[in-house]
C-alpha cells in the first residue's frame, strides 16, 4: 500500500511537471508570436482611436480687405476679420468616444481568440512530438528484444533446434525497425520545425517532450454553459454592442450643430465730421445653427444598424451551433481514444503473457521463432496503438479545453 501511494504521488508530480512544461511553451509563444503581436498592435490602434474621437470641427478664421472701401455714417470700412466655431450637439463627442471604445473592446477579443488558437496549435504539435519520440523508444526496445531473440536463435542453430533462416528473419525484422526509427527521426525534425516556428524561435532548438504519458481514470466535467463564454462567441456580443454605440452616435450626429462666431470690421474716421461714434469699429457676435433637414442619410444608417444587429445575432447562433458540434465531437473522440487505450493495454498485457510462455518453452527446449516474430509484431502493434490513443486523447482534450474553458 505504501509503494502504491508513492507511485501515485510520483505520477501526479510527473503529470503536473508535464503540464507546466507545456504551459511554459504556450506562454513563450504568446510573447513571441508575430501574429499575436500584430493583433496587439491593431488593438493599440483601436485604443488610440478613442483619443482621436475627442475632436471638434476646425475653427474657421477669415480675413478680407475692401478694395473699394464702403462708406458708412461712421466712416469707411477698411477690412473684415471673422472667427467662428461649430460645436456638435450635447453628448456627441462622448458618443463618439464610446463607439471607438466599443470597437477597441472587439479588437481585444481578437487577441484572446488568437492566443487560444495558438495554444491549441502548440498543444497539438507538442503531442505529435511526444508520439513520435515515444514510438522511437518503443522501436528501440523492440530492436533490443529482437537482438535477444537473435542470440537465442543462434544458440538454437548450434544445437540443431533452429535454422539459419530463423536468424535471418529476425535480422530482417530488426532492419525494418531501424528504418522506421530513421523515418520517425525525420518526422520529429519536421514537426519540431513547426513547433519552433509557432514559438517564433530558431527551428533547430530541441523540444523537450515527455517520454511517457498516460490517460487519467476520470474525466473533468464539461458543461455547454462554459461554451457560451468562449471568446469566439463573446466577439459577437462586443460587435453587437459596437453597433448599439454606432446607433447612439448616429442619433447624436442627426441633431443640430451650434456655431458661435465674431466679426470685426475696422472703420476709418471721417475727417470732415466730429461726432461721438466717428471711426468706431464694428464688433458683431454671431450664433448659427446647422439643421439636418434632409436627414435620409441618418435614417439609412439606422436601418443599416438594425440589419447589422440581426446579422450578428444570426452569425452568433450559427457559430454557437458549430462550436457545440465541435465540442460534442471532441468529447466523443476523446472517450473513444480512452476506450481504445484500455483495450490496447489489455491486448499488450496478453501479448506480454504470450512472450513469457515462449521464453518458458525455450527453457524446456522447444521454441518456434515464427511465433516469436508474430508475438513481437503484435506487441509492437499494440504499443504503437497505445501511443496513438494517448496522443489522440490529449489532442481532443486540447480541443475540448479550447472550446469550453
Amino acid at each position: 500500500m505504501k509503494n502504491i501511494k508513492i507511485i501515485t504521488c510520483l505520477l501526479f508530480v510527473s503529470a503536473f511537471a508535464k503540464a507546466q512544461q507545456l504551459q511554459s511553451y504556450i506562454e513563450e509563444a504568446q510573447s513571441n508570436n508575430p501574429e499575436i503581436q500584430a493583433f496587439e498592435l491593431r488593438y493599440n490602434i483601436a485604443e488610440e482611436k478613442v483619443n482621436e474621437a475627442d475632436w471638434l470641427p476646425n475653427t474657421l478664421v477669415g480675413a478680407g480687405y475692401f478694395v473699394s472701401e464702403p462708406e458708412t455714417r461712421t466712416g469707411a470700412q477698411r477690412a473684415r476679420f471673422s472667427v467662428s466655431q461649430m460645436l456638435p450637439w450635447f453628448g456627441t463627442v462622448t458618443a463618439r468616444e464610446n463607439y471607438a471604445s466599443s470597437m477597441a473592446d472587439a479588437q481585444y477579443v481578437d487577441i484572446v481568440i488568437a492566443k487560444r488558437r495558438l495554444a491549441l496549435s502548440i498543444s497539438q504539435s507538442y503531442y505529435k512530438l511526444y508520439s513520435i519520440k515515444a514510438k522511437q523508444l518503443v522501436l528501440d526496445e523492440n530492436i533490443q528484444l529482437l537482438e535477444t531473440y537473435e542470440r537465442l536463435a543462434l544458440t538454437s542453430v548450434e544445437v540443431g533446434k533452429a535454422s539459419a533462416v530463423d536468424v535471418l528473419r529476425l535480422q530482417i525484422r530488426q532492419n525494418e525497425l531501424v528504418q522506421q526509427i530513421e523515418v520517425l527521426e525525420q518526422d520529429f525534425l519536421a514537426e519540431q520545425t513547426v513547433f519552433n516556428n509557432l514559438l517564433n524561435r530558431d527551428e533547430t532548438i530541441v523540444v523537450d517532450v515527455p517520454k511517457e504519458m498516460t490517460i487519467p481514470a476520470e474525466e473533468p466535467l464539461v458543461s455547454n454553459e462554459n461554451l457560451k463564454l468562449n471568446p469566439e462567441l463573446l466577439k459577437y456580443d462586443k460587435l453587437y454592442e459596437s453597433v448599439e454605440q454606432s446607433e447612439l452616435l448616429n442619433q447624436k450626429e442627426s441633431s443640430p450643430n451650434i456655431g458661435f462666431g465674431l466679426d470685426y470690421v475696422p472703420v476709418s474716421e471721417r475727417p470732415d465730421m466730429n461726432f461721438s461714434d466717428n471711426g468706431k469699429d464694428i464688433v458683431m457676435p454671431m450664433v448659427s445653427v446647422s439643421i439636418p433637414i434632409f436627414n435620409n442619410r441618418y435614417k439609412s444608417i439606422t436601418k443599416q444598424n438594425e440589419l447589422r444587429q440581426l446579422e450578428i445575432t444570426s452569425q452568433k447562433e450559427d457559430r454557437l451551433n458549430k462550436l457545440e458540434t465541435l465540442l460534442a465531437q471532441a468529447q466523443y473522440n476523446r472517450n473513444s481514444m480512452k476506450i481504445k487505450f484500455n483495450v490496447q493495454l489489455k491486448n499488450l498485457q496478453q501479448a506480454n503473457d504470450a512472450e513469457e510462455i515462449l521464453i518458458k518453452n525455450y527453457e524446456t527446449g522447444t521454441i518456434d521463432f515464427n511465433d516469436v516474430l508474430d508475438v513481437q509484431e503484435l506487441q509492437l502493434k499494440f504499443q504503437i496503438n497505445l501511443i496513438e490513443s494517448i496522443k489522440g486523447y490529449y489532442t481532443e482534450y486540447a480541443m475540448v479545453n479550447y472550446l469550453s474553458s
